[in-house]
């Protein structure tokens, strides 16, 4: 029995716990579902919830309070500088990202919703008891662990091949993608470190064998040396 409740946890056959929370972090129903929302105690995902929205609705006015038309252009050249501001924050106060999203979704609980997991556990629990202490664009930040790991399981499948019927209100995940620019900087650092990284580590391994093969020598020697 107790391996049959581990199998289907978190599926859509489990009758106790929220299956779409589970997978998304979120659940349009919020405290009214009838399913238990299992928030972690630990997670390398956070979630910021709604954080673009309001991004997205102060660039859409004018100085004097008027809604103001907004290009496709200017709005994803507005949509990368957020994303960058807000990478480049986690990694420079938390920790190393491994992976950022923000969500394109209309329905309530995910709208603007921002998921960043870190590549440590600590990195994010350190991150979400700062961040619920600052504000963002006049806003108070609302962070959480996210029971969110494999963003795969996330995503609507049909939105990006580009046949999703539902539109914004999907209750799945629709991630807005960063230009292919920002992408290639941002994650592009991060394959630089991990280059200098691993070049460290070959280096601190070859100092390692030097030393050992000097240590044998030396050993051999002795021992010759204690033969004649």
């Amino acid at each position: 029995m107790a391996e049959y409740l581990a199998s289907i946890f978190g599926t859509e056959k489990d009758k106790v716990n929220c299956s779409f929370y589970f997978k998304i972090g979120a659940c349009r129903h919020g405290d009214r579902c009838s399913r238990l929302h299992n928030k972690p105690t630990f997670s390398q995902t956070i979630s910021l919830l709604n954080i673009y929205l309001h991004n997205l609705q102060n660039s859409a006015q004018s100085a004097d309070g008027l809604h103001c038309a907004v290009s496709d252009v200017e709005m994803q050249e507005h949509y990368d500088e957020f994303f960058e501001e807000v990478f480049t924050e986690m990694e420079e106060k938390y920790g190393e990202v491994e992976e950022m999203n923000v969500c394109d979704n209309l329905g309530d609980h995910l709208v603007g919703n921002v998921y960043v997991k870190f590549r440590r556990e600590e990195d994010a629990e350190k991150a979400v008891m700062d961040l619920n202490n600052r504000w963002f664009n006049g806003q108070p930040i609302h962070a959480e662990l996210s029971p969110v790991t494999d963003f795969r399981e996330a995503c609507c499948r049909q939105y990006e091949m580009g046949e999703c019927t539902r539109g914004g209100f999907c209750n799945f995940m629709h991630l807005k993608p960063i230009s292919r620019e920002l992408r290639r900087e941002l994650y592009g650092r991060r394959r630089k470190r991990h280059r200098s990284r691993s070049r460290s580590r070959e280096r601190r391994s070859r100092s390692r064998d030097r030393r050992r093969d000097r240590e044998r020598r030396r050993s051999r020697d002795r021992e010759r040396s204690g033969r004649f």
